[in-house]
């Protein structure tokens, strides 16, 4: 599709999303940092990647071995 295009007509298409882009709000990264941060830090008790999953309740668990008669 790009090929089909002029310059011209790309050109006006990355000003168009550019200015769409300007629009949006900004924080500052130290702001935001610590946010995600205490937000990560908080639902660290929840997370079964880091405390990992009671067997009783791992759906992945092997049921039982398999013979071979």
């Amino acid at each position: 599709m790009a090929q089909e295009l002029s310059e011209k007509e790309l050109l006006r298409m990355e000003v168009e999303q550019l200015k769409k882009e300007v629009k949006n709000p900004r924080a500052l990264i130290s702001k935001t940092g610590k946010e995600i941060k205490d937000y990560v830090e908080a639902q660290a008790g929840n997370d079964p990647l880091l405390k990992g999953i009671p067997e009783d309740k791992n759906p992945f668990k092997e049921k039982g071995t398999c013979v071979i008669c």
